[in-house]
């Protein structure tokens, strides 16, 4: 008995390294550019990471099972009969249902951490339209752009519409996604954390054009942004 336990935490621990190796060893998400979309990826680590060990621990039952007690080809006839084991069952479903319940609470934390304001974010009204991106300053007499410029190290608040159909803003390395939608004012919070150029997506099929409905982000100081703003109002 001893032994068979040994053999079946060896393949499971076999099993998660490999699978922590493929997790690890590739890029699965952009690289991060905001503070929201760090504490996104916190969220699917830790969920990464539980469904790693679950993953690990059934797939050696399976391996483990098929390697000691494999039967015959040849043989059909029936296995002997199994009651069931309560104190397995009742583990199986507790262990799932606090593992989905603290997904639940640290998702809630991030999700009540991103939609919180600072003092004073910058204002930028999104307005998307088949099959094109425009971006109002509210802040700076609404000045209107065709390209996101952004200050790094300051929450924007971005609020969105659209004047046809639905579109979704979504810029990969801000983590943050939100629908555009006609008639309909929605919002959300990204504080950009690095500088640099950056693909504004619309992720909602939105058209014969979607997939050329894109714009460009930029990530600049704050006095380049000022420049900017100067610029553009000239």
């Amino acid at each position: 008995m001893r032994k068979g336990i040994v053999q079946l935490v060896a393949i499971a621990v076999l099993i998660g390294v490999l699978v922590t190796l493929v997790a690890v060893l590739f890029q699965w998400l952009p690289t991060s550019a905001s503070e929201e979309f760090d504490r996104i990826q916190d969220i699917y680590w830790f969920a990464t990471i539980i469904s790693i060990g679950i993953f690990a621990v059934v797939a050696a039952v399976v391996v483990y099972s098929v390697w000691k007690w494999r039967v015959p080809l040849d043989d059909d006839a029936d296995g002997p009969p199994i009651h069931g084991h309560t104190g397995l069952e009742i583990i199986w479903t507790a262990v799932p249902a606090i593992l989905v319940i603290a997904i639940g609470i640290a998702s809630a934390v991030v999700l009540s951490e991103n939609g919180r304001a600072g003092e004073r974010p910058l204002q930028v009204n999104v307005v998307g339209q088949q099959f094109t991106w425009k971006f109002v300053y509210s802040d700076y007499g609404d000045l209107t752009s065709g390209e996101l410029v952004l200050p790094v190290g300051r929450e924007v608040r971005f609020t969105m519409t659209s004047v046809d159909v639905i579109h979704s803003f979504w810029v990969p390395n801000f983590g943050q996604k939100q629908d555009a939608v006609p008639g309909i004012e929605t919002t959300i919070l990204v504080t950009p954390k690095r500088t640099g150029e950056f693909a504004v997506i619309c992720a909602e099929l939105c058209g014969l054009g979607h997939a050329t409905m894109r714009a460009k982000a930029r990530v600049v100081t704050q006095s380049e942004f000022d420049a900017w703003v100067k610029e553009q109002a000239g």
